[in-house]
């Protein structure tokens, strides 16, 4: 990404890079935000630092973003990655970031890069020496060493709602504490070396107000450029693409949109390359990709759209299901592919999606909106549960509030206080 939020990543990632050591410059380090809507931070070999919108707009403040930029210049400069990587799989990473950075994927695949990413796979004594080296970083900048806490606290939590609202037990974590988990160990470790700062060092700088200007409007879930999901309606506006599930799913934006149904039921749209072999080629293609063999399929027209549609059979470990295919021309260059399962006898449930995609004319493609942090001064009567109803969400508006401020249910307001908000723009 470009613009004022990313010159302000970058400026607080060299400012804390230049603590590393070794004659380090800011100029060494090439930091970046790119445009996804995963939780993520990581780092390669070579100075290169990145840093997700969507994490940037979890934390509250810039130690914190310090912590997260110092941890992963610790990596590069212990020489961690280069350890682990080769030199044509750092350029393989390099290459795939591309899109991730211009977010000119097509359906979000730029996010699921980066989803993917994680992977220098650092020891654990790799891992806590990036994380002692993090704090000792952000006392030599001058910022507060428990902010390291801080930011491990907002993503366990926001980790934890995902999970309740996913209807998950057990917290699948975000893709930066899948590798830097925050468990109680490390936490009491990071808390007691940080105390160990405080106690030496002079000022303790957070910079709240600088960090909020900054991050004030900056995209947050998914970007319009590569569709936005408004419960289940999925539309992309560069595309002019609309897509409506039936009642009960579930989607998710990523490399391909996905979506979950009652009894089991879900569903993949993907675009597909539509190549010299037409849509027969990219249904052979998909078929073979389920580990099916091709079959005929059935011309027809579905809203205006050349369409092909077939269905299979298939023994699953959890027993027999219904699979459905449609492939769908969209332009000369691109086809769309919908895979649906369900339970044998559960088809009737996903009948419905394959007439879900359509074309959005000009109108409806420009009323697309995108969610966005919007940083909003506490008014006299403001509550958190007015504040919590302006959140641009159908369900558990005061939560999702809380946490993305890192306040407790009996949070004290005052007049004047800047609060982050998840507006429609």
């Amino acid at each position: 990404m470009t613009g004022p939020a990313a010159d302000y990543v970058r400026s607080v990632g060299q400012r804390i890079a230049v603590q590393s050591g070794g004659g380090a410059r800011a100029q060494d380090y090439t930091v970046t935000l790119l445009n996804s809507n995963v939780n993520n931070a990581f780092a390669i070999p070579g100075g290169y630092v990145y840093i997700t919108r969507q994490l940037l707009g979890l934390l509250n403040d810039e130690a914190e973003l310090a912590f997260v930029m110092g941890h992963e210049v610790a990596h590069v400069a212990a020489r961690h990655g280069q350890k682990r990587q080769t030199r044509s799989a750092l350029s393989t990473i390099l290459a795939g970031l591309a899109g991730a950075v211009t977010g000119s994927d097509l359906v979000g695949r730029g996010a699921e890069v980066v989803a993917q990413l994680t992977t220098l796979g650092y020891s654990r004594e790799q891992e806590r020496q990036a994380d002692s080296l993090g704090v000792r970083y952000l006392a030599g900048a001058a910022y507060d060493p428990l902010a390291s806490v801080d930011a491990l606290a907002a993503l366990g939590a926001q980790t934890s709602l995902e999970a309740r609202l996913q209807g998950r037990s057990g917290a699948e974590p975000s893709r930066w504490l899948s590798t830097h988990p925050a468990s109680t160990e490390r936490v009491s470790r990071i808390r007691a070396e940080a105390a160990t700062m405080v106690a030496r060092a002079g000022a303790r700088a957070h910079n709240r107000d600088a960090f909020l200007n900054a991050i004030d409007g900056l995209p947050y879930d998914d970007d319009a450029g590569a569709g936005v999901v408004q419960g289940r309606s999925f539309r992309h506006s560069g595309l002019q693409l609309a897509f409506d599930a039936p009642q009960g799913f579930t989607l998710t934006n990523g490399e391909a949109l996905g979506g979950t149904g009652p009894a089991g039921t879900s569903f993949e749209l993907r675009p597909v390359s539509l190549g010299d072999a037409g849509l027969s080629g990219v249904a052979a293609s998909r078929w073979q990709a389920l580990g099916l063999q091709p079959r005929a399929m059935q011309p027809t027209r579905i809203n205006g759209l050349e369409a092909l549609v077939g269905n299979a059979q298939a023994q699953t470990r959890s027993g027999p299901v219904e699979v459905g295919l449609t492939v769908y021309r969209w332009n000369a260059l691109t086809a769309f592919s919908l895979i649906s399962v369900a339970p044998q006898g559960q088809g009737a449930i996903v009948a419905p999606i394959a007439g879900s995609l359509r074309r959005m004319n000009a109108q409806e493609s420009a009323s697309v909106r995108m969610r966005r942090i919007e940083v909003v001064r506490v008014a006299a009567r403001d509550t958190l549960a007015s504040l919590a109803a302006r959140m641009a969400y159908d369900d558990n508006q005061l939560e999702r509030l809380l946490t993305l401020n890192q306040l407790p249910p009996n949070a004290a307001l005052k007049s004047g206080d800047r609060i982050k908000l998840v507006v429609w723009r």
